[in-house]
């Protein structure tokens, strides 16, 4: 059966929103934001507060794994802090060769590793050697940096070095988060390597989802925006079927804002609360017009009290 991953999503999908999403049927698999390696063997407490579920086996309440996500350069450190995840009970360690965030590049992090296919291999199989042999050790990449010269020879480079499985962006870097998704080029990169691919990117509905299969040659497919613009989405996937209009599943997107708020408020200090909010709010604009109007009517309100009453009286109104 095919499988749907929920992606990595650095400053937006944290362990609330993997909570929430994952109650909702479908999802079979998480990925954390990526905790950044950069000069140390971090402290248990990083790994702890980027990966809460760490203290629940390594999955969500609902039970779906959550594979933990390291970013950065060096072989020896990644290995380093991968061993420590492991210990900790990580269920799979993850390896982020995808950000295309310019501070995060600049620190030879993410995506610009693409440009060194020699450096992807050395860092997957430091880890690969450093973590319990059955342990899962994946990547995520993008086509390339500037371009999709190096696409082929990367992916070889993380199957040759041991990750069991690749999610592919169907982007490069310079192309961002832009429409296209160039799911054809998923194709070429599983048909040159053995290892399990995954297709990642623009799959907003049924629609994109099925044609993403087709064009990419993948049975399996990471949700990242589109389960943020509609929590649903998995759901309706597993079920082949378009979801049902915004008018029948607004009432069921209110009490996950509502759970959300609720957590955030108990997170964060109370100046922090009404950004992230919003944040997914803004999400949700892409499919719901009701995110719409609640968007508008908070976008001035910096009391959390005032964004639930909010919500409060669009649920009196469904």
């Amino acid at each position: 059966m095919a499988r749907l991953y929920l992606a990595p999503m650095e400053g937006v999908l944290d362990f609330t929103l993997r909570e929430l999403l994952t109650e909702i049927a479908g999802i079979d698999q998480c990925v954390t934001e990526f905790i950044r390696v950069s000069d140390r063997l971090l402290p248990a407490s990083v790994f702890y507060r980027l990966a809460p579920e760490l203290r629940q086996g390594g999955r969500t309440r609902s039970g779906v794994p959550v594979y933990l996500q390291l970013l950065g350069s060096d072989p020896a450190l990644m290995a380093d802090n991968a061993a420590r995840a492991a210990e900790l009970g990580a269920p799979g360690i993850d390896l982020n060769f995808g950000c295309p965030a310019k501070t995060v590049n600049k620190s030879r992090g993410g995506a610009v590793l693409l440009k060194e296919p020699e450096l992807l291999y050395a860092i997957v199989h430091a880890v690969r050697q450093a973590v319990p042999a059955n342990l899962p050790v994946t990547a995520k990449m993008r086509l390339g940096y500037m371009d999709k010269a190096l696409a082929v020879e990367n992916a070889q480079s993380i199957e040759a070095a041991g990750a069991s499985s690749l999610v592919v962006h169907a982007r490069t870097k310079l192309e961002g988060y832009k429409p296209p998704a160039h799911w054809e080029w998923i194709a070429r990169i599983r048909e040159s390597v053995g290892l399990h691919v995954i297709a990642n990117g623009e799959v907003w509905n049924l629609d994109d989802y099925q044609r993403c299969r087709a064009l990419s040659g993948c049975d399996d497919v990471m949700l990242g925006r589109g389960m943020l613009s509609n929590p649903f989405l998995a759901e309706s996937l597993r079920k082949v079927q378009p979801c049902p209009v915004a008018e029948q599943l607004w009432p069921r997107v209110l009490p996950l804002l509502d759970a959300y708020l609720a957590q955030v408020m108990v997170d964060l200090s109370e100046r922090h609360v009404h950004g992230r909010i919003k944040q997914w709010l803004n999400m949700l604009r892409r499919q719901f017009p009701q995110a719409e109007t609640l968007f508008s009517q908070i976008r001035s309100h910096q009391d959390p009290r005032l964004i639930r009453q909010a919500i409060y009286a669009q649920s009196g109104s469904c």
